[in-house]
């Protein structure tokens, strides 16, 4: 473990091997079972986690019992609820492992912490911060402004895995559209391809 969460650090600071072995102190490993809960709505949000191995995918339930995917999280991926995390107020999300996963779980008293001993990681939570930012206006103007086949192209432009290691209702419920919309827009892509 650590690995991946190493390679990640390195694409955007550089981290000597004292800061490494250091910064291992600040994470706790958490392993979920498919379908285990990371958070479940009205906790409040204790950890920002990365992703060593499997999917977790953060959601909302509406009052009809219909599931509203905010996010999806792959290996090399963080996941958390950031304004819970932030603020100590209950989350209205849940975060639950899509596959067996492997986590590394940062507390907010850890990430002080660690920003504090390595200060270089503050650059990297700030590229972080920048970069999701950056992605959650491009998700907000696709889902304002471009059609269902547009949204699921771009999907799977990003995620290229994601139609085999995620269910076709889940896909439906990221997008906005119904899964009877996703199968019809497979099924011209599909055909499309074969013409």
């Amino acid at each position: 473990m650590f690995e991946l969460l190493f390679q990640k650090f390195d694409e955007k600071v550089h981290l000597t091997e004292d800061e490494k072995v250091l910064c291992k102190t600040f994470f706790l490993p958490k392993k979920l079972r498919k379908r285990q809960y990371l958070l479940q709505e009205g906790d409040v949000c204790k950890y920002i986690a990365f992703v060593e191995k499997g999917m977790l995918r953060s959601y909302s339930v509406d009052e009809k019992g219909s599931e509203h995917i905010i996010q999806f999280a792959f290996e090399g991926w963080w996941i958390s609820d950031q304004y819970s995390f932030l603020t100590t107020e209950a989350s209205p999300y849940n975060i639950d492992a899509l596959e067996d996963a492997e986590l590394l779980l940062l507390s907010k008293a850890s990430e002080e912490q660690l920003l504090e001993r390595i200060p270089k990681m503050e650059r990297y939570f700030r590229i972080l911060l920048q970069n999701n930012l950056i992605a959650t206006q491009r998700r907000l103007v696709s889902s304002l402004s471009h059609t269902a086949e547009e949204k699921y192209n771009e999907l799977i432009q990003g995620c290229p895995t994601i139609p085999q290691r995620v269910p076709q209702h889940m896909m439906a419920s990221y997008l906005g559209i119904t899964p009877e919309t996703l199968s019809r827009i497979r099924r011209k892509l599909a055909s499309g391809e074969r013409n």
